[in-house]
């Protein structure tokens, strides 16, 4: 399926403006890019009402931003890990799709603003992102208060840290009710087609992809493989020694992202492993296009998608 002619358009936009690629500029400079595509930019039209937004900390020290719907009694509860390649991204990036999976849904949502690199480098992310879910699941009456129903998600990287805590929290014995997990990396040294077929041209390069893993880890990519670093299930879920008896998983890619093979791969791994998994590959889509639905129809449709599965699954 040819592109999305939406998104072709935005992707025209970004050229014209001669922002250097992520790969090739600063780590300010991509924060920067980052924010006005996604909150300069953003169309309050899209942007759900909820009953209450709420800035907060959870194990002391982790800023959240917790989205309460129009509710009654206990609800499931989202946390939430933003995108960005565990270097760019925050609470106010991801604000739409907290917001619409808050009001969509019907669950509380806490966007967790985990330590970024590189001025904190694996397995800062994850630490911060399992100590997130292990306090709200200690403290489920202050959020959505159903224990039953405790759910991780995220997109890219934010998919990643979701899928290590879903293992985390099976090896610790805690039930989570499903995993969301959008476009993710889950396989950092991996070797894929999609790699190859859309290594440029489509929002996040190959080279920026390999460029926020070297911001990530800390090291070169040669040098972490000459580690075993890159297999490390904390870093690359996908070699794990087992997925067998993780949360029921929601598996999203797209048509023209570099991360498109490993997601699918790790959907088949877990089904696969007996995990009940729903899977879809949006055809016409790019790495980034959660959060765009302001900017493309056929976003807006697959962000309806994804909430609607996630409510069919707490049902």
């Amino acid at each position: 399926m040819p592109l999305d002619e939406s998104i072709a358009g935005l992707l025209a936009l970004i050229a014209a403006s001669e922002r250097p690629p992520v790969a090739e500029g600063t780590v300010a400079e991509a924060r920067e890019g980052m924010r006005t595509l996604l909150v300069t930019f953003r169309d309050e039209s899209t942007v759900a009402q909820v009953r209450s937004v709420s800035d907060g900390t959870v194990a002391d020290s982790i800023p959240v931003r917790v989205y309460r719907p129009e509710a009654d009694g206990p609800v499931p509860t989202i946390v939430f890990f933003h995108g960005g390649g565990w270097v760019i991204g925050d609470l106010d990036t991801h604000e739409n799709v907290c917001r619409l999976l808050c009001r969509d849904v019907g669950v509380v949502v806490v966007s967790v603003d985990y330590r970024l690199a590189p001025e904190h480098h694996f397995p800062a992310a994850v630490e911060d992102a399992y100590a997130a879910v292990r306090f709200v699941a200690e403290q489920i009456d202050e959020y959505g208060a159903d224990a039953s129903r405790l759910v991780v998600a995220g997109d890219s990287a934010g998919g990643n840290l979701a899928a290590v805590c879903a293992q985390q929290a099976h090896a610790d014995g805690r039930s989570l009710a499903a995993q969301v997990l959008v476009y993710p990396a889950v396989d950092v040294e991996g070797d894929y087609p999609s790699r190859t077929e859309n290594a440029e041209g489509y929002f996040m390069s190959l080279a920026d992809a390999r460029w926020f893993a070297e911001q990530y880890i800390g090291m070169s990519e040669d040098e972490a493989r000459a580690r075993g670093l890159l297999t490390d299930p904390r870093l690359s879920p996908l070699h794990a020694d087992s997925l067998e008896g993780l949360a029921p998983a929601i598996v999203i890619t797209a048509e023209f992202d570099v991360l498109r093979d490993e997601g699918n791969a790790y959907a088949a791994a877990l089904e696969k492993a007996g995990v009940p998994v729903v899977q879809r590959e949006f055809a016409g889509l790019i790495h980034g296009f959660y959060g765009m639905e302001g900017f493309s129809p056929a976003v807006a449709e697959a962000t309806a998608w994804i909430g609607a599965q996630l409510k069919e699954l707490l049902a």
